[in-house]
């Protein structure tokens, strides 16, 4: 934690200690007044040594020098490794627990556990794609990309849009297999009964994704350095999402629904 004796740009903040921290541009965030910044750092993190705190505070000192305006370092804080496995922990469990209770609720709501299941295996599948697109270009891209508790909202938040999604698709396709009487329908007139459903909710499905883009993508573009990397999860999230609701969830719904036909004596 730092205070200033006068209000500083985050910007110019981070530029300044992105120069001291060799390329690695910190977290900076106003935090409280205005003259009050949160600096977050993973400048040698994997340092072990017990001048690792100090090596860092020798390069906080260097780059906030250059701003040209007093300044004081208030607190500082090194996050060890158990806070680490806490913080990834708990990511976990909530990732778990949004998980049980999405399939519970379209349970629920759709009388099938199919429907629940399909809708989970397509969450897994965007934290999966989201967490592994972090990881590939973590270091390429020309802004933070760390694993933090704003990754773990974007997380959550993906995981809420795919889930919005699907239930939209399964609700068409229930009320058409209603429309056709479903109990009369064999396997392959229920499939296309199934297909017809999915390409009216697709003009729906890609204006609302599209929508919610752009105004991701604006975000991201002019919303700072402190919120890009949430953005960037989001915009990964959308795309992904939209497809998974429609080329994955409601597959394995047809798949477990399947129905074994009755062999033919001859």
């Amino acid at each position: 934690m730092v205070r200033f004796d006068e209000a500083k740009p985050t910007e110019d903040v981070r530029n300044a200690l992105t120069v001291s921290f060799e390329g690695l541009a910190p977290e900076v965030k106003t935090y409280g007044e205005s003259t009050q910044q949160r600096i977050t750092t993973s400048y040698i993190i994997d340092d072990a040594s017990e001048d690792a705190e100090a090596k860092v505070e020798t390069k906080l000192n260097e780059g906030l020098k250059t701003l040209g305006v007093k300044y004081e370092v208030m607190s500082s804080q090194k996050v060890g490794e158990t806070v680490s496995r806490d913080i990834k922990s708990k990511a976990i469990w909530a990732v778990l627990l949004s998980c049980l209770v999405m399939f519970v609720f379209i349970f629920i709501r759709f009388k099938k556990w199919q429907y629940g299941l399909g809708a989970v295996v397509a969450l897994f599948h965007d934290v999966a794609v989201v967490l592994s697109v972090y990881v590939i270009f973590d270091g390429v891209l020309p802004f933070s990309l760390e694993i933090t508790q704003d990754f773990i909202a974007a997380i959550l938040t993906v995981m809420s849009y795919s889930m919005v999604d699907s239930v939209v698709v399964f609700d068409r396709i229930r009320e058409y297999l209603t429309e056709r009487n479903k109990s009369d329908l064999d396997a392959n007139e229920r499939v296309k009964v199934i297909n017809f459903a999915l390409n009216s909710t697709l003009s729906r499905t890609i204006n609302t994704a599209l929508t919610i883009f752009f105004v991701m993508l604006s975000i991201f573009i002019f919303g700072g350095e402190t919120i890009r990397g949430f953005a960037f999860a989001l915009l990964i999230g959308i795309v992904i999402g939209t497809y998974s609701s429609i080329c994955i969830a409601t597959p394995i719904v047809i798949d477990l629904e399947k129905k074994k036909e009755p062999q033919k004596i001859i």
